[in-house]
């Protein structure tokens, strides 16, 4: 049965199983020869995972008692850190108590780093966190970012982590900028600029981006530069073929909205907007007025359709031509003010509404022209405006509650047919697989509601 070119590879960092067929015809050929194989195989592995076992039982433990892990949570990180005593990882907690993290701060730095555990703290993390309080960071701050991407613990300080800091106080010429920037996205300061930074710049100098807007966009959203520059050369040949000029800051939103999703997720809100009638043409124009429009989830354009043009009356091309309406909030602000201003209008108050004017406008603003300028004539109509907030807060989204049902059920189904595939294979490629399924699918199923992802 090993006449077939067997060739499977899980990659994960350098590491790659392959197996062909002359050598399965060797494998085979030395287990019929030699049964004995087998037993000795066996007696290797049962030492290996009897020492293995030995160090996971104690992280398991001390997961659980010293770090208020589940036993689901501790098995999952006992995966990434081994350790028989507990010097070090009492000495990483101590050292981070005394730095002003919180007990959740520490239990979510561990939970997404477990190696640190096993850190020196004094050799590899004190000169790391004395760098970030000499560059401005307070505390406070401090213990936020780090909690929330501890993989800048794992960095080096001289080899990374200064070399980005400098890089990025050079491009926007102020510390607090810099700073900002790295709250925003704290991985800048440890992907490669070399592999996604540096050539997603020199694709966009090329094409006629303006030096002054791809600074601003970096600052603003230093995750979209760190892409895959040949994806990212498609993308930004895929927005000039649209029609949106290069020198205009839209040019860069359009980007930055294609390169956060699939071609198929691109297709799929494609045909949520053809579902309310729009016509290829008007897709377009909106994607080129409104470019984020693009990033809505679907279910949240379905439920924003739906309330404007089967509850409140609105044609749908009205609001094909008003797009940035679908980025606003369906409970807090288009039910409340779309209730509002139909009261208004069957007072006679108003005679007409812009959508821009009704949802675009700020709450001040709103207040202002449509709450207090009517207030000598009807007093009661901030009252009546606060009514219809607190009916938006009662109404449900239901597409979004069956769209998470539905995942869950896709993920149960993916879990009885994977489970055998699994446990065939070796336990780091299994537990990268297995990672790699609960991230698609954001289920906590080791954790607490929101651990492990």
């Amino acid at each position: 049965m090993f006449c077939f070119l067997c060739k499977s590879s899980f990659l994960h960092g350098r590491q790659t199983i392959t197996a062909t067929a002359s050598q399965s015809y060797k494998l085979l050929y030395i287990l019929q020869r030699d049964p004995s194989v087998f037993r000795l195989s066996s007696s290797v592995r049962f030492i290996s995972t009897t020492n293995t076992s030995n160090q996971q039982s104690f992280t398991v433990s001390y997961l659980i008692n010293k770090c208020g892990f589940s036993p689901e949570t501790a098995s999952w990180a006992s995966m990434y850190v081994h350790f028989k005593t507990p010097e070090k990882p009492d000495s990483l907690i101590a050292f981070l108590e005394n730095h002003g993290f919180s007990k959740t701060q520490i239990t979510d730095l561990i939970r997404r780093q477990p190696d640190l555990l096993v850190s020196d703290t004094e050799k590899t993390l004190l000169p790391k966190l004395e760098f970030f309080h000499s560059i401005g960071f307070s505390r406070p701050d401090l213990t936020k970012l780090l909690s929330n991407y501890p993989a800048v613990l794992k960095s080096s300080l001289e080899k990374q982590i200064i070399p980005s800091y400098n890089f990025l106080r050079n491009l926007f010429q102020s510390n607090d900028k810099t700073i900002k920037a790295i709250k925003r996205f704290t991985g800048v300061l440890v992907y490669s600029f070399e592999s996604h930074l540096f050539p997603n710049i020199k694709i966009l100098r090329r094409n006629g981006v303006p030096e002054s807007n791809i600074i601003a966009i970096f600052h603003r959203k230093p995750r979209t530069f760190m892409f895959n520059p040949v994806r990212f050369k498609e993308v930004v040949e895929e927005v000039k073929r649209m029609g949106i000029p290069s020198d205009r800051k839209k040019f860069l939103e359009a980007i930055f909205a294609l390169r956060s999703m699939s071609k198929s997720t691109l297709e799929n809100k494609f045909a949520v907007y053809r579902r309310w009638a729009w016509s290829d043409q008007e897709i377009l124009e909106a994607f080129r007025k409104y470019p984020t429009c693009m990033t809505v989830s679907e279910e949240k354009i379905m439920a924003i359709m739906n309330f404007l043009v089967n509850k409140m009356g609105y044609s749908t091309t009205l609001v094909a031509k008003q797009p940035s309406i679908l980025h606003r909030s369906l409970k807090r602000r288009i039910v409340p003010r779309a209730l509002f201003a139909q009261e208004l209008l069957s007072q006679g108050l108003i005679t007409d509404i812009k959508l821009s004017v009704l949802f675009d406008t700020t709450e001040e603003v709103f207040l202002k022209r449509f709450v207090n300028r009517h207030a000598d004539r009807a007093p009661e109509l901030l009252k009546l405006y606060e009514e219809k907030q607190n009916t938006s807060e009662k109404m449900k989204m239901a597409p979004k509650l069956n769209i998470v049902v539905t995942r869950r059920i896709e993920f149960g189904l993916l879990f009885c047919s994977s489970i055998n595939f699994l446990q065939a294979l070796p336990r780091y490629n299994a537990t990268w697989i297995w990672r790699s399924i609960l991230t698609v699918y954001r289920v906590s199923v080791p954790m607490n509601q929101k651990e492990l992802i």
